[in-house]
């Protein structure tokens, strides 16, 4: 059976809505679109599904099966692929069947990087059908993200070191561009110009060897060539990370930082190093026993681009830090070990949402007052979360809740 395999069924995919890394809020809705509903999209990475929450009531509308083939799936895997899926279970700490997720601008073709299983998958919610999937490079599938026109769709492929761009209608390889090591988040410009991918290093060492962990890289890509066109070094792996509407205003949080950094991209230096509080918690443990290397990992920009939303993993609380000087605006706590593990701001730049890895839910906190407004429960261990617009009938095929 060829290393790649994917269905005869091509995909129909058309432009998308996948949040521009130079624009926070999401971009209107094409002419003939007004039906489409705003959504958060929460990858449920345990239970291999994908929660659709109302983005203006916090309503959770239903979920999504984004593993259906699984047992085909492991079944066809090599003594080499399982081997490698084995491995990587072990040092996720259990199955990460969702890794990212995004929705296409038709509102019913969903996008699914599906970590351990090391593929990319496509499917239709309405008819509930998988439509490809295809394996890509080494042994697991990280951060991916959908080109603003909807034609390229670029994925991590962590192990190989390498990011592959697919066809979204067919989820055909055209094209890959080596990385730093260990390949984590990917986003489009605005203009779909270029891909800006950052690396984390060998997770699984330990901090006393971190000058083994490889290269911590942040690159600039032609989007159609695929050439580096730009490429910066850093000192530890590159978490969650943005760059402000400027342009040259990198925010990134760190591997063991509590907290995050401001960089200039045109200077190529760190500007300055914001230290979080630590919780007791967080105090308690020792860099090793930070989830994946990770002391913070989340941020966001508001939309008005005038805070950011801070997430304290160890720490467990979500901070607003005000862009001007830098100060906290305010801190929301939540109950030890609910392991908060990633921030997406809504749709109308108002809100950040925070994925609670272990409490199964998305923390809604208000940009304005840094309060929580609303806690909304999902399916087993969400972590990454993307805005979209949902079809009518989309929406109206999910599976009730989770």
């Amino acid at each position: 059976m060829s290393r790649r395999r994917r269905s005869l069924t091509a995909c129909a995919a058309t432009a998308a809505t996948a949040a521009a890394l130079a624009a926070p809020v999401a971009a209107a809705p094409a002419a003939g679109a007004a039906a489409l509903r705003d959504v958060l999209l929460v990858g449920n990475s345990q239970s291999g599904s994908v929660s659709f929450i109302d983005g203006r009531t916090y309503q959770n509308l239903g979920s999504f099966n984004v593993i259906p083939d699984l047992q085909q799936r492991l079944a066809d895997m090599t003594v080499v692929q399982r081997a490698g899926y084995e491995t990587v279970k072990q040092i996720e700490g259990g199955d990460r069947f969702v890794d990212d997720v995004q929705l296409a601008a038709d509102g019913r073709t969903l996008y699914v990087s599906r970590g351990n299983l090391d593929d990319a998958a496509a499917f239709d919610v309405v008819t509930g059908k998988e439509l490809w999937h295809t394996r890509l490079d080494g042994f697991h599938a990280d951060h991916a993200a959908l080109s603003p026109d909807g034609t390229k769709y670029v994925i991590s492929a962590t192990t190989a070191q390498v990011a592959e761009v697919l066809d979204p209608r067919t989820g055909a390889v055209t094209g890959k561009f080596s990385t730093g090591t260990y390949p984590h988040q990917n986003d489009f410009t605005a203009d779909g110009r270029y891909i800006y991918n950052t690396s984390i290093g060998i997770t699984s060492l330990p901090k006393s060897l971190e000058l083994l962990k490889g290269s911590f890289l942040l690159e600039k890509v032609d989007a159609n060539t695929l050439q580096v066109v730009k490429t910066w070094k850093f000192p530890h792996g590159i978490r969650p990370n943005l760059i402000a509407p400027d342009g040259n205003t990198f925010y990134a949080q760190q591997s063991y930082l509590n907290g995050f950094i401001k960089y200039d991209l045109n200077q190529g230096k760190i500007v300055n190093t914001v230290t979080m509080p630590y919780s007791d918690h967080g105090k308690s443990l020792s860099p090793d026993d930070y989830p994946q290397n990770s002391a913070h990992h989340g941020l966001a920009l508001s939309g008005d681009g005038r805070q950011l939303c801070d997430v304290g993993t160890i720490d467990d609380y979500t901070a607003i830090v005000n862009t001007s000087d830098l100060s906290t605006k305010g801190i929301f706590n939540y109950p030890v070990n609910s392991l908060p593990y990633w921030g997406t701001t809504s749709a109308d730049g108002t809100r950040c949402f925070v994925s609670l890895s272990k409490a199964n839910a998305v923390s809604v906190i208000d940009y304005a007052t840094a309060k929580e407004v609303a806690r909304v429960p999902v399916g087993v261990f969400p972590q990454r979360e993307r805005t979209g617009l949902a079809a009518p009938e989309a929406v109206a095929a999910l599976t009730p809740a989770g």
